[in-house]
This record gives C-alpha cells, sequence and structure tokens, in this order.
C-alpha cells in the first residue's frame, strides 16, 4: 500500500517541528496569524511590505552543517527594506520548503529566524514548512520571508529631499551579508581553492564562520535615529551593491559622489575575494555592498551629530560622499 509517508512526506515530524514552535511562540499553530493593528498615533497610516530569500548562502550553511544563523538573515533581509523608508516593523512570516525534513536542521532554522524576529521587534506571526520530495536533495533547502511594516505618509523617508552639498554617511555591514555569494563562492572556493573549513592566512576564524557571519538588523538603529535627527533618505545596500541600490533614492536631478578611498579599509572578507580571484574592482561594487549596509543622506549640518548617534547604538559609520548636481547617478571614483 502506497502512503503519504512512503511518498516521502512524514506529516509526524511536520507535527513534531509545529509543537517545537508552539514551545517558543505560544499562539502560534493556527490556520492563519492574527495580529491587532494598533493605529492610535498615527495620522495617515501606510502599510509597507516586503519579501525576500537568502539565496546560495544557504549553501555555505549546508556545507558547514550550520544553521543557526542563517534565519537571522533571512528576517534582516526584509526587516532592513521595510525600515529604510521610516516604517515599524508590526510582524513576519517564513516559507521554509525541503526534501526531506531534518529535526536539527529545522529547529536550527527557526530559532534563527525567531532570534531575528526578537532583534528586530517583529513578531514571527506565521509560516509554512513544506517537506518536497523529488524537488529537493535531501539535506537541501530554501527559505522565503515576508515582514509588514507601518508609517504615516507624512513621515514616510524616500529621498525626494536630498539636495546638492548632502552628505552621504555608510553605516557598517557585517561582511557580505545575504548578497553575492554565487561569485564569492566561486572566485573563493573554485578559483583560489580555499576550503570553509580553514582560516586564510592572518585569520582568527575559518572561512566558512565568516561567509556565515549573520546579516546586521537595522531597524532599531533607523528608529532610534529618526526620532533624533530628520534624515532625508535610507538606501538599504544589498544586491547590486552601493550603485545599484544607492540611485534607488535620488531625485532626477541628484547624483551621489562616492569616494571609495573613504570607504578603506575594506572588510577582510572582501580583501581575500579580490586579491586571491581575477574580480575586477568594477565587479566588487555592482555585487557586494564593500562593508557599508546602509547608506544615509542628511545636511551637513547634522553631519557629526549623525555620526554620534549612529555609534550610541552600536554602530560603526563613515561619512562616504556628497549629493552633487546630476541625473540620479552615483558617481564612484577609482581606487588607488
Amino acid at each position: 500500500m502506497i502512503t503519504y509517508k512512503s511518498s516521502g512526506v512524514d506529516i509526524g515530524e511536520a507535527d513534531r517541528l509545529v509543537d517545537f514552535l508552539k514551545e517558543q511562540i505560544p499562539g502560534i499553530g493556527f490556520f492563519s496569524g492574527l495580529f491587532p493593528l494598533n493605529l492610535k498615533g498615527y495620522q495617515d497610516p501606510v502599510l509597507v511590505a516586503s519579501t525576500d530569500g537568502v539565496g546560495t548562502k544557504l549553501m555555505v550553511a549546508n556545507l558547514m552543517k550550520n544553521h543557526k544563523t542563517i534565519g537571522i538573515d533571512l528576517v534582516a533581509m526584509i526587516v532592513n527594506d521595510i525600515c529604510v523608508c521610516g516604517a515599524k516593523p508590526l510582524f513576519f512570516l517564513d516559507y521554509f520548503a525541503t526534501g526531506k525534513l531534518d529535526q536539527r536542521q529545522a529547529r536550527e532554522i527557526l530559532s534563527g529566524i525567531i532570534k531575528g524576529c526578537e532583534i528586530a521587534a517583529s513578531p514571527l506571526l506565521g509560516g509554512e514548512t513544506a517537506e518536497l520530495p523529488g524537488l529537493y536533495q535531501k539535506g537541501d533547502y530554501d527559505l522565503a520571508g515576508f515582514g509588514v511594516g507601518i508609517v504615516d505618509r507624512n513621515k514616510i523617508i524616500d529621498g525626494s529631499a536630498i539636495i546638492p552639498g548632502d552628505v552621504f554617511i555608510g553605516v557598517a555591514s557585517s561582511g557580505l551579508h545575504s548578497n553575492g555569494y554565487s561569485l564569492a563562492r566561486k572566485a573563493l572556493l573554485e578559483k583560489a581553492g580555499l576550503s570553509l573549513n580553514r582560516k586564510p592566512a592572518g585569520w582568527k576564524q575559518k572561512l566558512g564562520d565568516a561567509l556565515l557571519k549573520p546579516t546586521l538588523i537595522y531597524s532599531n538603529l533607523t528608529s532610534a535615529l529618526l526620532k533624533r535627527i530628520p534624515i532625508k533618505g535610507i538606501a538599504h545596500i544589498t544586491g547590486g551593491g552601493i550603485p545599484g541600490n544607492l540611485n534607488r533614492i535620488l531625485p532626477k536631478n541628484i547624483d551621489a559622489a562616492i569616494d571609495i578611498d573613504l570607504l578603506l579599509p575594506f572588510p577582510k572578507i572582501f580583501e581575500i575575494i579580490r586579491t586571491l580571484s581575477p574580480v575586477s574592482w568594477g565587479e566588487m561594487f555592482k555585487t557586494f555592498n564593500m562593508g557599508v549596509g546602509l547608506i544615509l543622506a542628511c545636511d551637513p549640518a547634522l553631519e557629526k551629530k549623525t555620526h554620534q548617534c549612529i555609534r550610541s547604538l552600536g554602530f560603526e559609520s563613515k561619512t562616504i560622499g556628497k549629493a552633487v548636481k546630476g541625473h540620479a547617478l552615483v558617481q564612484l571614483n577609482h581606487p588607488k
């Protein structure tokens, strides 16, 4: 007799995972997530939504057999996109698909998602776990996340107020975050022949651990910053790098003149990709964040205060350029 279990889907294992989640998050497990919408304090509220995944960073996690932080990456990619327009994250949903449900792997992944939601102050409202034999090989999985936030219409930050002379401040990333891993894996593992389980010369950690360093979640930073300083624009630097993301907040008559020398020294992970494999500067900058996770635009008179505020909240920052007349382009000088 053919059963669902003999076809590759074990409902009992899925139920065990739900039981684990119920222990972590009281109230989860209903057919849908319920969220009480308190609009007190909002005059013209606008809901903000975003969805994303983690990309081939998942392959590094699989090779390292370490899935404890990949969920933080998932939350960060969505929440950071929500908060850069000035919105407060409200709740988060996840989708986890795998070929064969492995309790240890699944619990590590979901524990990371829960941790990320705690950091972002955005409750995990629900999600879906799908066991898809034949579509995914045993051990393989994919993740997607969905987030919703809220902002008053008159407090939306979109970059439209940026004028010539405004400064661009870069907030440090923790490393690659969750972008460019197809290029990073090819450059480091294939071309340079490095091992994820070994420490590159002069490093204190394994290459795999450096690549798995979780994406920083900036929602608490942006929330605190916007209460103190009239920031004109915020860009989340993801796939496409600085040129492909900063341009999204530039008015049609403004260029961003970014001085690459002000980004130096680059974090070690970028240095090793550049020096040990044939990747051009142009390719590096259009693929990776190059050590900058967010870029803020503000009045130059507020530059010092902005840096002080960012650093008081535990983040590092540098002024990396200024706004000039132009056509909504990002100007990058060549590294010396």
